[in-house]
């Protein structure tokens, strides 16, 4: 099930909401996750310029955007950011991928007929 990182800020009316009624917002979190046929991982608050972050998994790209619309519909939440996690398997199953890949890639500036062996000639001579 592929794995997901948001960070959040809340508002100031959802900071004003959680002191008048202070409440378990892992468990509103995990909830809604839940329904989209995920789990979460962890839910913790920060210090500096975001307020915490949820990791969670999903069975889709489609339960995570679900997720995240239903919170920053929510309207106490003034930053949502959700970013998919790679474990250090997929990473290394990614970066096989990449060093098969690199002959097809032309890097930018580079001729349509640009081959690897290129990048080790040297700076053309003037």
């Amino acid at each position: 099930m592929p794995s997901y990182m948001s960070l959040f800020r809340y508002t100031g009316e959802a900071w004003d909401q959680m002191l008048r009624t202070p409440s378990d917002r892992a468990e509103a979190a995990r909830a809604a996750i839940e329904q989209a046929g995920g789990t979460m991982e962890s839910f913790y608050w920060l210090f500096g310029d975001q307020d915490g972050f949820v990791v969670f998994h999903m069975p889709s790209e489609e339960a995570a955007a679900a997720y995240s619309a239903t919170v920053r519909a929510s309207g106490r939440i003034a930053a949502h950011v959700t970013h998919q996690i790679v474990d250090m398997h997929s990473a290394t199953k990614a970066l096989d991928i990449a060093n098969e890949m690199r002959g097809a890639y032309h890097p930018p500036g580079g001729t349509e007929a640009w081959r690897a062996e290129y990048d080790t000639i040297g700076p053309a001579q003037a």
